[in-house]
């Protein structure tokens, strides 16, 4: 060790060593940021960054091996072989991108080993390559001592460097294995010198021209620099280029595509920032929630195209005028939501007129003018709710309450509203007791291929007539059964009933059965599929169970146990309302889902919308790529079936094909051909419209 540091100290230019060790570190730190950049990268684009990762690593080593190189003080006459030292530049590069190869293929403890052994190997070739074309005007004895010291000092830094690269990160790169990499190149370096002893053959008064190796040094180092900051350049702009595609996504997922307004993610999440920033600065909250009054009349008279507009104007309209501290946003359909920070009442009567006179707005059409109105109800913190969830339900509350008073078109919540807490408790009452008696019903709804027309399945869909009040909407007890407990026993009601119906149905279609987030929370729910199936003797591959994200991200962990658990029976797992969250992706990459439900909403908007076909495409093109079936939910006419065959959407359900109907009420056909005949696209009845005309 000593004779080492004597070496560095004694027999170097402190100045050429510390630029040698400088290049080293930068160089290990841009090969850090390019191969993390690899593993992330797929397909070619990945074996293109292990090869610039290479290239970077390649040179970083060459140059501060020169620099180095140029820094010992030999004192004799030197010659420099340049075809030598260009080989010992490109033919370590080779090595270098086969041991990042061996690295990025198998990463278990032998593929760490071999990959780091390998650099290290790499290291030291390219070292004393580059000693043999240093040409010294003397005699040479290499000490086999040191040598082998230098080569377990390269591999065992390399080595472990390698061990290192997946611990430690700090802003995107590890920095133990930058450091041992570094030391590996280093001591090799030193180490590899104190083995070299020269005995001169001749002298000269000058031996070594020193500002022209300094100088030859300098440029070498400049070189180095340049293929590192060309390394670091190429990965900022793919990192830029992949952050804006980012926020560009988030912009969609975060935006209504029809109005340009926030959506219900982006609304919820800025409540809660304004929830606790008036509880840090003691101010008040209101939250606004806003409905549409006729819009479903414009929309059965004049379609779903004057609709659009109506929404689109209104849109432009409440956000005339909007102040930094108010959020205004489309909730979904025909409502819409705002929230304020307000500290004088006047603040807040001002905006609420201003909403109001909004709403009146009378939208041209045609020969007419639309007028749809509005209804208001909000709730203020901290006199209306202690959380921002309970202040947006109150607020709820109050808006539909206004609905039921056209007088009032502006209503702000009140205890008394809590009757409907009341009438909720009725229907739990009631729902129990329908259960018990079994006298809820299952109706059920075709799910069909779109390029043969052949029923794939059906989904089960609860009903209830409540007694003395008819029919109960699934919208209005589901919810009641999730808050009061009742959800896992008319879960499990709903499973057994499908599973007996389907068992008696005379062919082999699937029958797909929701589940609720709280039902997915239970243990034992694989097991009380299990027991259902044996009961009924359902196969189980004709069971598809159907869930949202929301139920996975209850519980994420204990979530995706179980649906491995019920997968491992043979049953199917859908991903019900996909594109509705923003999670969506991620819940994609952790299960193996059986099939992707697109939610209705994407639909509604199909036809007339850019925005929202691009974003069906891109999801069918997801689901291509990870080899899921796409099944669009809410088809309603031929021209939206149309769209969907020609982009690939696997399966289809909704009124197209037929509303839900009770057991029995189904033919048993396989086919519904009267919809899936080959029809022309919508771009292809245009061209052939024109081609008629230019006939005629």
């Amino acid at each position: 060790m000593i004779d080492i540091i004597s070496c560095i100290t004694l027999e170097h230019d402190l100045r050429l060593v510390l630029l040698a060790g400088l290049i080293c570190f930068a160089g290990a730190f841009t090969h850090n940021l390019l191969i993390r950049r690899a593993f992330s990268a797929e397909g070619p684009a990945r074996w293109a960054w292990v090869g610039i990762g290479a290239i970077a690593l390649g040179a970083t080593v060459w140059c501060t091996h020169f620099v180095a190189m140029l820094a010992y003080q030999v004192r004799v006459p030197v010659v420099i072989d340049p075809v030598i030292t260009m080989l010992s530049l490109i033919l370590p590069v080779f090595g270098f991108f086969t041991s990042i190869s061996i690295c990025m293929l198998r990463r278990g403890h032998f593929a760490r080993i071999l990959g780091g052994m390998l650099i290290g190997l790499c290291v030291v070739g390219l070292h004393y390559g580059g000693m043999v074309a240093y040409r010294i005007d003397g005699i040479t004895q290499w000490d086999p001592y040191y040598i082998a010291l230098s080569i377990v000092f390269a591999c065992g830094f390399t080595i472990a460097a390698n061990y290192t690269f997946s611990k430690g990160v700090v802003a995107g790169v590890s920095v133990p294995t930058i450091v041992l990499f570094a030391l590996g190149v280093v001591s090799l370096h030193f180490t590899g010198m104190t083995a070299l002893d020269v005995t001169p053959l001749s002298l000269s008064a000058t031996p070594m021209d020193r500002s022209t190796f300094i100088g030859l040094s300098i440029a070498t180092a400049l070189a180095g620099f340049l293929v590192i900051t060309t390394g670091v350049i190429c990965f900022f702009l793919d990192f830029e280029s992949q952050k804006k595609g980012y926020k560009s996504l988030l912009r969609m997922a975060m935006t209504d595509t029809l109005t340009q307004l926030p959506n219900r993610n982006a609304f919820n999440e800025d409540l809660q920032k304004k929830f606790e920033q008036a509880k840090k600065a003691n101010s008040r909250l209101a939250v606004i929630g806003i409905d549409l009054n006729r819009f479903k009349e414009v929309n059965d008279t004049y379609g779903h195209e004057a609709g659009d507009r109506v929404l689109v104007a209104v849109a432009e309209a409440i956000t005339t005028d909007q102040e930094p501290d108010e959020m205004i946003c489309r909730m979904g359909g025909d409502e819409f939501a705002a929230s304020k920070v307000f500290d004088d009442d006047e603040d807040l009567e001002a905006f609420l007129h201003r909403l109001e006179r909004a709403l009146a707005l009378r939208i041209p059409h045609e020969d007419t003018f639309l007028s749809v109105g509005g209804s208001l109800g909000y709730a203020v913190y901290p006199e209306d709710g202690e959380t921002s969830d309970t202040l947006r339900s109150n607020a709820d509350l109050a808006m539909y309450r206004s609905k039921l008073h056209p007088l009032n078109q502006t209503i702000r919540f009140q205890a008394s509203m809590d009757e409907e807490v009341r009438q909720r408790r009725e229907i739990s009452t009631a729902l129990s007791q329908a259960i018990a008696d079994d006298t809820l019903e299952l109706h059920y709804q075709l799910q069909a291929s779109t390029q043969t027309g052949k029923i794939s399945g059906m989904e089960a869909l609860l009903r209830w007539n409540m007694p003395g009040r008819g029919p109960i909407s699934p919208a209005v007890f589901i919810p009641i059964a999730e808050q009061s407990g009742l959800i896992i026993k008319l879960g499990e009601w709903v499973l057994r009933r499908a599973c007996r119906d389907a068992a008696s149905w005379p062919n082999d279609r699937k029958v797909a059965v929701n589940v609720s987030p709280l039902q997915l929370t239970q243990i034992d729910l694989p097991a009380i599929i299990h027991q259902t199936l044996l009961d009924s003797g359902l196969s189980p591959h004709r069971l598809e169970i159907e869930l949202t994200e929301t139920a996975i991200l209850e519980d994420r962990d204990r979530s995706l146990h179980v649906l491995r658990q019920i997968k491992s029976l043979g049953v199917k797992v859908a991903l019900d309302d996909f594109g509705t969250g923003y999670s969506s992706l991620e819940i994609l990459r952790s299960f193996p889902f059986d099939k992707i439900k697109l939610d209705r909403f994407f639909m509604s908007e199909i036809e007339s919308s850019r925005e929202s076909k691009a974003l069906v495409r891109s999801v069918l093109s997801i689901g291509q790529s990870l080899s899921i079936p796409i099944l669009a939910e809410g088809v309603e006419n031929e021209t939206q079936l149309s769209i969907l065959r020609s982009e690939g959407c696997d399966e289809v359900q909704g009124f197209l094909l037929g509303r839900p109907l009770p057991m029995g009420s189904f033919s048993h056909e396989d086919n519904l051909q009267e919809h899936f005949v080959d029809k022309p696209a919508p771009t292809d009845l245009l061209l052939a419209e024109k081609k008629t005309r230019r006939s005629a």
